[in-house]
């Protein structure tokens, strides 16, 4: 029989010694590197970003690099927001949070070669933008028929081919048990604060036999769940691109993209269990803290071309690479429970010595190619259209180990995502010669199928305890601006409003609905500029 000394179990559980452990990474974490927010200079945005044939702002940077062949004047700019980001549940929780980014800065050098050469501008420029914010707050609760208990005990008594192989008691209260490869520590801390019980069975000759594990919850408890997260941080690019003017008609534009990733999720499950009879019988709280620190690197190319030498129509298109990330995750977990059990007190530390774990895993990305088509006329001066169109085969991405071999999880990737579509679609109008107001639309396809097909995967041998997990649906944009231009002055205001929607699921089991959730969020932007 196990000691039954345990009233708080903490486990400083970083990824330790990565060599003998499993791939640790998911798709939904290579998910999130992937695609950008709509966002960048006021103008940008308050178009919904379909800028890449119209060109002249420094956000085409990213999306067609021809765009800064339109300059003919050397520019520097920032951009600042303030946003609030709210998100809703089924059950009518809500969360609110509100605060102030830092979007963009850059500067555009142009060269003007001369008015009969072929050859007319050739054009310089820089930018740092954050692409994606990874800044939300989560809430949400509610009464299941299910507990993770059962997804504990199915982690230790199968493997990863369905075959029943119950890990044994002894591997489990082993001092060392999470510096074995082979046992998951989700697991280790299920059966520690007794989420699940092992089952024996006598053979003909009278010894016992360790069967499977049985769940803390049983059927008919009533289950009572509830979920925080906190997550913070961004995904950053810095831009160089240098830009063609030919004949004024013809514009070629190409982008190195530099990229750094900070991410950190803070984030508490809770399950409290309720008989039949209404008896309250414990629950436990499980604590994650992840994070992740990498950098990347892409290369982009575009065009715009303007097929009649007196139309102001124009349109172009763009290849983007693959973005190359080189990424480390970390995280540690801890429980705390009270399910009723005959304890000490005893306070129990991950190893023998009294002193947590401490690692790393590495691993890299390689995201899909991208590939964009873009439109844009101009009407006598005074009003302008844009749209653009992008398609990436997320199914596409690839994840490999640090020596360049794939990893399993690419697999999930091949079956579980799809392609994404964005279009954007914007339109500006003077008002006045020195003011113009602008109205986008910016809509991108969901990432991950649907109907169940997509879901969080963890190694039977895992380290990693968060088994949370999300399925965004389709993300719709609505964007309005306004900006005045003065002679080398400009100021642009944007406001952007964001909905999507997502099911959340707090593990993976096939008979769990998911929980849904609203999110919408309303951005204002700012952005100063001098032309010179």
């Amino acid at each position: 029989m196990r000691n039954r000394s345990i009233i708080y179990v903490v486990g400083a559980l970083f990824l330790s010694m990565c060599a003998q452990v499993s791939a640790q990474t998911t798709i939904y974490d290579a998910n999130r590197w992937m695609g950008r927010d709509l966002n960048g200079t006021a103008r940008f945005v308050g178009m919904g970003g379909a800028l890449g044939a119209l060109g002249g702002d420094i956000s085409t940077i990213g999306t067609n690099p021809a765009g800064i062949g339109i300059y003919r004047s050397n520019e520097v700019m920032t951009s600042f927001g303030f946003t609030n980001i709210g998100a809703k549940d089924a059950g009518g929780a809500k969360v609110d949070k509100f605060h102030g980014s830092f979007d963009n800065a850059g500067f555009v050098f142009s060269l003007k070669q001369g008015n009969s050469t072929a050859l007319r501008y050739v054009n310089f420029a820089f930018n740092y933008h954050r692409m994606k914010s990874f800044d939300k707050n989560m809430v949400m609760n509610g009464e299941f028929e299910h507990s993770q208990t059962k997804f504990i005990a199915d982690i230790l008594t199968f493997n990863e081919a369905g075959i029943k192989d119950p890990f044994t008691t002894k591997s489990l209260e082993a001092k060392g048990a999470y510096l074995n490869s082979e046992l998951p520590w989700l697991g280790i801390l299920g059966y520690n604060s007794y989420l699940v019980d092992p089952y024996f069975e006598k053979d003909n000759e009278g010894k016992e036999h360790l069967v499977e594990y049985h769940p803390y919850y049983q059927a008919g408890d009533r289950v009572f769940q509830a979920y925080t997260a906190r997550e913070r941080g961004g995904l950053h690019s810095y831009d160089f691109n240098v830009a063609f003017n030919l004949y004024d008609r013809f514009y070629l534009g190409a982008t190195i993209g530099a990229y750094s990733v900070d991410y950190r999720r803070t984030s508490l499950y809770k399950e409290d269990f309720l008989a039949a009879d209404g008896k309250e019988h414990g629950g436990y709280d499980l604590g994650n803290e992840y994070w992740v620190d990498g950098n990347g690197v892409d290369f982009k190319l575009g065009f715009i071309w303007r097929p009649i030498e007196y139309s102001s129509f124009r349109f172009g298109a763009s290849v983007h690479t693959p973005t190359f990330f080189s990424l480390k995750e970390y995280n540690n977990a801890y429980i705390d429970y009270n399910l009723n059990k005959d304890t000490h007190g005893v306070k129990e530390v991950v190893d023998k010595y009294g002193n947590g774990m401490d690692g790393r895993y590495e691993y890299h990305l390689i995201t899909p190619w991208k590939f964009n088509v873009n439109a844009g006329y101009t009407i006598g001066g005074n009003a302008a259209l844009g749209v653009e169109y992008e398609y990436a085969d997320y199914s596409s991405a690839r994840l490999n180990d640090p020596d360049g071999n794939k990893l399993v999880q690419t697999n999930d990737i091949r079956s579980m995502m799809k392609g994404v579509h964005t279009f954007r679609a914007g339109m500006e109008w003077k008002v006045a010669p020195e003011f113009a107001f602008r109205l986008g639309y910016n809509h991108v396809t969901a990432s991950m199928k649907s109907g169940g097909d997509a879901f969080k995967r963890l190694p039977t041998n895992s380290v990693r305890t968060d088994t949370e997990y999300s399925n965004t649906g389709a993300t719709h944009n609505y964007t309005l601006g306004f900006g005045y231009r003065g002679k080398a002055f400009y100021a642009d205001m944007a406001y952007l409003y964001t909905h999507y929607k997502e099911g959340f699921y707090a593990f993976e089991h096939i008979d769990l609905p998911g929980t849904s959730i609203a999110n919408d969020n309303h951005k204002v932007i700012l952005t100063l500029g001098m032309r010179f």
